[in-house]
């Protein structure tokens, strides 16, 4: 079993040393799986690029990045990194301001282990502020679905969401064709939207993923509920026929 995690960086100097290492300090005993952690960093003018040549000397830290001299949308950059991984290969998105808990990978390997079948796998995250103190009431809980129409109806009334606390089969993401590279926003759920279209209801994991940051320059800051619900909209017309015939409405 093999894990790779992926991770997009622009101009997070700052943080990203603590993303690697929360990778690094994974711990897998007693079960028998490898790991690695992908970096496609992409027009950083803040040191990001000299400070991954340094680190991805160590040894042994299954550490491999790419530097590209433009910045680029997330979802290209994860596709490129995803197509650097082995076939067989389970995907675990990383955001470069975030920090993995050490027996994530483990949770996950233990449900792949007792559940062969699943495609992938959700679960709850944390909220801390930018020095990593944590947000009391901010949490978040995966919610469980009995069917895949049921979680798109829950996604497009937007009473539910994804946010990189996920597991998937590279081959389920090669079976419905990566991440949109054109979406500006909310390509990842896009991208589990249609996970869910092609039958495949994620596996509810009881644990924590991810230590989600929340600082003044957050992606996603200045994200209110309606250019949420404009990003739903955008991802519903994509699927507009398929998602009307599961009796799915469109976001008003």
């Amino acid at each position: 079993m093999h894990f790779a995690l992926i991770t997009p960086s622009h101009n997070r100097r700052e943080y990203l040393p603590e993303a690697v290492a929360s990778v690094q300090a994974s711990v897998h005993a007693p079960l028998d799986f490898s790991r690695e952690h992908l970096i496609y960093e992409n027009g950083s003018t803040d040191g990001t690029t000299e400070w991954l040549q340094q680190a991805a000397r160590q040894p042994d830290q299954g550490l491999r990045y790419w530097s590209h001299p433009d910045k680029v949308r997330a979802g290209l950059a994860r596709n490129r990194l995803i197509e650097q991984t082995d076939a067989t290969a389970w995907i675990v998105p990383l955001d470069d301001d975030d920090i993995l808990l050490q027996r994530c990978l483990y949770h996950y390997a233990a449900l792949i282990e007792k559940s062969p079948e699943p495609q992938w796998f959700v679960a709850d995250f944390l909220r801390m502020d930018q020095d990593r103190r944590y947000l009391p009431g901010e949490d978040y809980y995966a919610w469980r679905f009995d069917s895949p129409q049921a979680m798109l109806q829950a996604i497009f009334k937007a009473e539910h969401f994804i946010q990189g606390n996920v597991c998937y089969r590279r081959a389920l993401f090669d079976k419905v064709g990566g991440y949109d590279p054109e979406l500006a926003m909310a390509e990842d759920l896009d991208l589990y939207v249609r996970f869910l279209l092609a039958g495949h209801l994620p596996v509810l994991s009881p644990h924590i993923s991810h230590l989600h940051r929340f600082h003044s320059s957050n992606v996603s800051i200045g994200v209110d509920a309606d250019k949420h619900g404009e990003d739903l909209r955008v991802i519903y017309d994509k699927y507009a026929e398929q998602l009307r015939a599961l009796g799915v409405e469109r976001p008003g």
